[in-house]
C-alpha cells in the first residue's frame, strides 16, 4: 500500500452490548440475526442481562481503554483520534465509519478487543469492516487491523501480574491454576489456531506466576445446538473434578477475554462461583487486562508497529503473527440452522456475547 494515505486514525473493534432493560432483546436480535429465533426465546436467553439491570460491562470497559490509550498517546505526543465501533450494539461500527469519513479520516489502524485467533474475534471482524465500508460508501477511510497479540508482553505479563495477585489473595497454600476461554464450535476450531494460541499463552502466564498445582485450560459459555460438538472440558465440569481428586483452592484466569464483561461477571463471578462454594472449594478469580496501562502500552506498541511497518515483539515460541493477517486466516462457515433447530436459540446456559 505505498500509494495509500498516511494513518490518520485509530479504531477500537468490539462486539457491543445493551445499556438497558429496552436494548437486551433488540442487541440479541443483531447478534442472533439470520437464525429466526422467537422474540420471546431471545427474552428468556437475556434473564442473566436483566439481572444486570440490561446493562452488560462490555462498553464501559471499551470507554476505560480507550481513555487510557488516548492519555497514553498525548503523553508520548501522538495526536491520532481514537474512534469506537461494534459489531452487534452502539455505537454501531458503520455508524462509526460514517462519522470517520465526515471529519476527513481517510486511513485507520484498528484493534480488536479478542487477542487471540478465531473466526467470531478475527476473521469476522474484517468481514465487518468491509461490510461497514460498503455501507458508508467511497468515502468510507481505509481500515487495516492489527494481528492478534496474545503474545504480546503487553498483554502476557498483565495477565501474569492479574494471576500473581489473585494467587497472594489464596496465602501460603499452593492453588491449582485454571485457565478459562470461550468455548467455540470444534469446526470453527479446526480453521484457527485458537487451542495452540491458547495453550502457550498459559504456559506463558503460569510460568510468570507464583508457584502453584500446575495449570489446565478449560473452556466456558458454550451457545448453540446441543448436537453441535464444541471445545471441552467445561469450568464447572472440570471444577467437580478437581474437588474429586482432593484439590482444595482454585485460581480462575479468564485468559481469552480481555475485559470483565457480562461473561466473566456473570458465567464466572455468579455461575462458576456458585459452583465452587457447593464443592467447598476455595476460589479467587484473576482479573482480565482491562484498560490496565501495562496491557494499553502494549496496544500503543502494537499500534505504533504496524504504522511503522515493524514486527512487533512476542513471547514463546510461535512469534507473532502475520500482520495484517493471511487472506485465509480463520476462515469458517457458521452451520445453518435446520428445522430441528428454529426457535431453538442458544441454551439459557450460555449468552451469544463473544466481548473476549
Amino acid at each position: 500500500m505505498s500509494d495509500a494515505p498516511e494513518f490518520d486514525a485509530i479504531l477500537i473493534l468490539s462486539f457491543g452490548g445493551p445499556e438497558g432493560p429496552d436494548e437486551v432483546v433488540p442487541f440479541l436480535e443483531n447478534v442472533t440475526r439470520g437464525r429466526g429465533i422467537p422474540r420471546e426465546r431471545l427474552a428468556a436467553v437475556g434473564e442473566h442481562y436483566f439481572a444486570f439491570g440490561g446493562v452488560s460491562p462490555i462498553n464501559e470497559e471499551c470507554r476505560r481503554l480507550i481513555r487510557e490509550l488516548e492519555t497514553q498517546l498525548a503523553g508520548a505526543g501522538s495526536r491520532l483520534p481514537v474512534y469506537w465501533g461494534n459489531r452487534n450494539w452502539h455505537p454501531m461500527l458503520e455508524d462509526t465509519l460514517a462519522r470517520m469519513a465526515h471529519d476527513g479520516v481517510r486511513r485507520a489502524v484498528a484493534v480488536a478487543t479478542s487477542a487471540f485467533s478465531s473466526y467470531s474475534a478475527c476473521r469476522q471482524y474484517l468481514q465487518d469492516i468491509d461490510r461497514a465500508r460498503a455501507v458508508v460508501g467511497e468515502s468510507a477511510p481505509l481500515v487495516e487491523k492489527i494481528a492478534p497479540y496474545w503474545n504480546h508482553p503487553g498483554f502476557i505479563e498483565t495477565m501474569a501480574a492479574n494471576t500473581r495477585a489473585a494467587v497472594a489473595e489464596l496465602g501460603l497454600a499452593l492453588p491449582r491454576l485454571v485457565f478459562t476461554a470461550h468455548s467455540i464450535p470444534l469446526a470453527m476450531a479446526a480453521t484457527c489456531d485458537y487451542q495452540a494460541e491458547l495453550r502457550e499463552a498459559c504456559a506463558l502466564v503460569a510460568e510468570r506466576s507464583a508457584a502453584a498445582l500446575g495449570w489446565d485450560l478449560v473452556y466456558q459459555s458454550r451457545s448453540g445446538a446441543p448436537t453441535q460438538p464444541w471445545l471441552e472440558p467445561d469450568v464447572r465440569d472440570h471444577l467437580r473434578a478437581l474437588a474429586a481428586q482432593g484439590i482444595t483452592r482454585v485460581v480462575l484466569i479468564p485468559i481469552g477475554f480481555v475485559a470483565d464483561h457480562m461473561e466473566v461477571k456473570y458465567d464466572l463471578d455468579t455461575d462458576v462461583r456458585a459452583v465452587a462454594d457447593g464443592l467447598g472449594l476455595r476460589m479467587t478469580r484473576a482479573a482480565t487486562v482491562g484498560a490496565a496501562p501495562s496491557f494499553v502500552a502494549g496496544l500503543r506498541d502494537l499500534i505504533a508497529a504496524h504504522i511503522e511497518g515493524r514486527t512487533a515483539p512476542a513471547l514463546g515460541t510461535r512469534g507473532a503473527r502475520p500482520d495484517p493477517c493471511r487472506a485465509d486466516c480463520c476462515a469458517y462457515v457458521a452451520e445453518k440452522p435446520g428445522p430441528a433447530r428454529q426457535g431453538g436459540g442458544p441454551p439459557a446456559r450460555g449468552r451469544p456475547e463473544r466481548g473476549d
